[in-house]
């Protein structure tokens, strides 16, 4: 048995019926060409014999301190494969909508903590022949960005590479100490850190905050996204070409890949919200993880990920002038923190992120404003087509945790020539959670029309 780390508690207290603290993710496969009927099968058995698992997929809470709470990880000696792994079939017509309903139940129920924290799902029954991989893992184990970078070792860039690889039977990298790449880890990290810092960088960051042109936590209007939420999930995902993306940041002029995808989720959020009689007249705050990094330290190890606001321009009609406001935005807010030393930028982003994990202090969400209106991830990904035993990676979607005050999440990644969305929201409380997938694909067609 060993101690839990602070922020590992965290996820696990802060974990209810209604707050799921796992992260997920569904892969959708294409069979090689002259596969059989049995393929699908064949793939179960051959990851049914992955009976070795790294100490990560092996880990469960235990109680320590008499038990009190369990604040302390025990590790499996036997683990049974056939619960956590899982063979599912989808109902006729086995369109991607039956999977995404599928998926969104999956991603509603909380993992059994008598037992390691993670399920996988292999889901076959998909009237075009595909199949698909469902994962889930508690942020108490891994984050977002860790799992998905283990399961890109599982995969391969050549399409005869006939070995199949899972997570739980990879070989642990030396690395350095855990530190959270993920929004809400980072939250839970920086109010304990936050409580270090001298005050003389409180000052540098309050005056940063102050007198600087960067845009400040809760100044965001109160949007139906920003309420306490229920335990159901839904969850969307859906792909688009990154060339698309690539033409209107060329056409534009000035503006970044990361802005353009901004835009787009913007323009998305806007027609959502007209369609629900909803759109406030104050633009939607996004918070946007970004790389800090100066070319300088591109190789340093660690994390220098800053969590920046950005104005949506949600309450501007035309889509090149909204496209042009969140570039000035976001060019904005990194030159503030670039002029910052690094226990400044530390400081400055304790003070935006420590509301996340304020949320839940009961009443927090009802009493204050929000501090921003929805958090947009862009994770790096793999850039080249991958294969899984010669079954081609088709789609990639990451699927984060909507909280009290987030009620919708949108994560998205590099997935060779595309980009993967994945959406979550809760159930009640963002109804339709699909219309924004349309909404996505009119807002990119705007902004392509808009800057010809």
């Amino acid at each position: 048995m060993e101690i839990m780390s602070p922020t590992d508690a965290m996820f696990l207290l802060g974990e209810s019926r209604e707050h799921p603290m796992h992260v997920g993710g569904l892969q959708l496969f294409s069979p090689p060409e002259g596969a059989g009927p049995e393929f699908v099968h064949d793939l179960y058995r051959d990851m049914l014999a992955h009976t070795n698992f790294n100490p990560t997929y092996r880990k469960r809470p235990a109680r320590i301190l008499g038990g009190i709470a369990s604040f302390g990880w025990a590790y499996d000696n036997e683990v049974d494969v056939e619960y956590h792994l899982r063979r599912s079939a989808l109902p006729s017509p086995g369109r991607i909508r039956e999977l995404l309903e599928l998926t969104s139940r999956l991603h509603t129920t909380l993992l059994d903590r008598h037992r390691p924290l993670w399920e996988t799902y292999l889901v076959e029954g998909l009237e075009d022949g595909r199949f698909a991989i469902y994962s889930k893992v508690h942020h108490a184990l891994l984050d977002g960005v860790s799992a998905l970078r283990m399961t890109m070792r599982t995969l391969s860039d050549d399409p005869a590479e006939p070995e199949v690889r899972v997570p739980w039977d990879l070989p642990s990298r030396k690395r350095a100490p855990k530190q959270s790449s993920s929004l809400v880890g980072s939250a839970l990290e920086a109010v304990g850190a936050a409580a270090g810092l001298a005050p003389s960088t409180f000052r540098v960051a309050r005056a940063v905050l102050l007198e600087q042109n960067l845009t400040r936590t809760f100044s965001a209007p109160k949007t139906m996204f920003n309420v306490k939420i229920g335990g159901a999930r839904r969850v969307a995902a859906q792909s688009w070409p990154i060339d698309r993306i690539k033409a209107i940041k060329q056409a534009a002029g000035g503006v970044t890949v990361n802005d353009v995808v901004l835009a787009m989720c913007s323009g998305a959020l806007r027609g959502y919200l007209l369609e629900q009689s909803a759109l406030p007249d104050a633009p939607l705050i996004a918070m946007v993880p970004v790389s800090l990094r100066s070319e300088a330290d591109a190789d340093a190890g660690g994390n220098q990920v800053g969590a920046i606001l950005c104005n949506l321009a949600t309450d501007i009609k035309d889509p090149a002038t909204r496209l042009q406001a969140i570039s000035d935005s976001m060019r904005g807010n990194k030159q503030v923190f670039a002029g910052l030393s690094k226990t400044e930028s530390m400081a400055l982003s304790a003070l935006l992120l420590s509301p996340i994990a304020l949320s839940t202090v009961p009443g927090f969400v009802d009493a204050t404003p929000p501090p921003f209106n929805i958090v947009i991830s862009n994770v790096p990904g793999p850039r080249v087509p991958m294969y899984w035993k010669g079954a081609r990676l088709d789609g990639n979607y990451p699927l984060s945790i909507a909280l009290d005050g987030q009620a919708l999440n949108i994560t998205l990644v590099n997935n060779g020539d595309n980009l993967d969305f994945g959406l979550v929201g809760c159930r009640h409380s963002v109804p339709h959670l699909q219309r924004l997938l349309g909404h996505l694909e009119d807002s990119l067609a705007d902004l392509e029309a808009a800057v010809r």
